[in-house]
């Protein structure tokens, strides 16, 4: 600990606060621990508060407060017990500098350095599972949307996991495919005509999707692996940008899988070529926030958001370059040729992404130390909540360009078969399946462009990438989008007033059918159903008549 002599406040159980305190005190005799307040020389530095048993957020909000009120300017650090009712999103809505769970004692302090330090830091482990909650009962026509989507739902994942590796009988493998077609287009018929817009998203893709319509950011990414872990130095814009960074650095380092559930250009790469090319586009990302914050202190008269987006191509040509190295040569044709410098020349990276967020939502925070917007709340950029948020902007960023640079490498690589062993993943030395890739991801853009882009558009949600234990993985954003839903081409409009037409349309054949089927009812019970009640009252009645006579003896 850097601070001499300093006096930490510690508010537990009695035996547990007397073992932290000598524990505490071993490592560092020049920190006095104090157990109540009225052993306190002075002011405190750090007060410490161990919870037991959380039983609600709300009283626990309210404990934080007061404590906080009694002791400013001194940082809280909340200890928590390993097994908790509460979610991470939950815990992270507390405004306490300091969040460990169940901590041993380096952890523990790691925690009071990083604290006196003026830092956060954060360390929780994974939530519990939520506790079921009861749901209104369901009409005979969602139970039967949710029971069909249900059971398409389970034989895709199951088709899914037989073609993952692909069968080697190519006929096997032609009608697992089919099959596959066959239930997307069942399922997307179904949610056309019947579903409400939110059902199905969770079986057809690993979304998660956030309800706001203000554009922030109610859906959290995840940890990167299991729990969550946040340290941040200081409590500024320069310490915020180095913790997103060593975070996604340890996302990387374990390897990149896709779970977007859509083809990636960037899977077609070699792993190590993968990963380099992530890091690479990280560490230019770092360079150039690095330059335009010098320019921002400088008071220089530019703009930020056209100065940003006159680097992308350089800042793509230099990730190119430190992903393949500067003096890797191969041949091609009769020649040896710089592979760097190939690539360069010969890929198109001035284009851009639609589906990228506006550039100052992710500098101005890291750049300005400007407050960032989450849940309808303006949080400093070294809360957790707005750390996070600008971690998927960053993740997202990588992802998307890495996507662009992958792109024109698969192309480049068609015209240049020895780069294929070099720079892509062994499956796609073969030019049949490298052409089978590429024909995909073209079909996959234009689908995405035509119709899928429109859709989100008029639905107000932007797809984002995020970097999550070790793969990537999709976050559906609400965010209001009416500038870009007018910009669109004719297709695309189109495509927008078919959706419309639809949700407005879909109500009346359904009270349509709905009446019908009243119709029908009524039709069944009180006219076939009272005459074929009269038929066999008659004869019951004729047969009890018959039963009743006697026949005449004879005198």
């Amino acid at each position: 600990m850097n601070a001499a002599k300093a006096e930490i406040l510690l508010l537990a159980p009695g035996l547990l606060g007397e073992s932290l305190a000598l524990q505490l005190t071993a490592e560092d005799p020049e920190c006095a621990v104090c157990l109540r307040p009225d052993q306190l020389k002075a002011h405190p530095c750090l007060v410490i508060w161990s919870v037991e048993d959380v039983q609600s957020l709300t009283l626990l909000q309210g404990e934080l407060i007061k404590l906080q009120e009694d002791w400013q300017p001194s940082p809280l650090l909340l200890l928590l017990p390993n097994s908790l009712r509460l979610s991470t999103s939950d815990l992270l809505n507390l405004d306490c500098p300091g969040l460990l769970q169940a901590p041993d004692l380096p952890t523990l302090r790691e925690g009071i350095s990083t604290l006196l330090n003026g830092g956060r830091i954060i360390r929780l482990f994974d939530p519990t599972e939520a506790q079921p909650t009861q749901q209104a009962p369901m009409g005979l026509g969602q139970w039967l949307l949710t029971s069909g989507l249900q059971q398409i739902s389970n034989d895709l994942q199951l088709i899914d996991a037989l073609l993952i590796p692909p069968p080697e009988n190519l006929l096997l493998r032609f009608l697992l495919e089919g099959r596959q077609r066959e239930l997307r287009s069942a399922r997307n018929l179904l949610l056309w005509l019947w579903g409400p817009l939110q059902v199905g998203l969770a079986d057809a893709q690993p979304l998660s999707h956030n309800a706001s319509t203000t554009g922030n950011y109610s859906e959290q990414p995840g940890p990167l692996g299991s729990g969550m872990a946040i340290t941040v130095r200081e409590r500024n814009a320069i310490a915020v940008w180095a913790s997103i960074q060593e975070r996604v650095e340890t996302a990387l380092a374990t390897g990149l899988g896709n779970g977007t559930g859509t083809l990636l250009a960037i899977e077609g790469l070699h792993p190590e070529r993968r990963r380099d090319l992530l890091l690479a586009l990280l560490n230019q990302l770092d360079q150039v926030i690095e330059r335009l914050r010098t320019q921002t202190s400088s008071s220089q008269t530019t703009d930020v958001e056209e100065q940003w987006l006159s680097l992308q191509p350089e800042l793509r040509r230099q990730a190119i370059q430190a992903m393949t190295g500067n003096y890797v040569r191969l041949p091609r044709g009769e020649a040896l040729q710089s592979v760097a410098q190939q690539l360069i020349n010969d890929s198109d990276l001035s284009q851009g992404d639609e589906e990228l967020p506006a550039p100052r939502r992710m500098l101005d925070p890291l750049l300005c130390d400007q407050p960032v917007l989450v849940d309808g709340q303006l949080l400093p950029a070294d809360h957790p909540k707005a750390l996070l948020q600008l971690e998927t902007l960053v993740s997202n960023w990588l992802v998307r360009n890495a996507e662009l640079i992958s792109a024109e490498l698969l192309g480049i690589c068609g015209e240049w078969p020895e780069l294929r062993r070099y720079l892509l993943d062994r499956r796609l030395v073969s030019t049949r399946e490298l052409e089978r890739l590429r024909n995909q991801l073209n079909n996959q853009s234009r689908w995405q462009g035509w119709v899928l882009r429109p859709v989100r558009l008029y639905e107000s949600q932007r797809l984002l990438y995020q970097l999550r234990a070790g793969r990537i993985e999709p976050l559906l954003l609400t965010e209001p989008r009416d500038h870009e839903l007018r910009t669109l081409g004719w297709w695309q409009q189109q495509v927008a007033l078919l959706l419309e037409a639809r949700d407005a349309i879909a109500p009346q054949v359904q009270a349509l059918v709905q009446r019908i089927g009243d119709l029908m009812v009524v039709v069944l019970t009180q006219v076939i159903g009272r005459a074929i009640g009269l038929v066999g009252r008659g004869i019951a009645q004729g047969m009890g008549r018959n039963l009743g006579r006697r026949p005449a003896g004879r005198h």
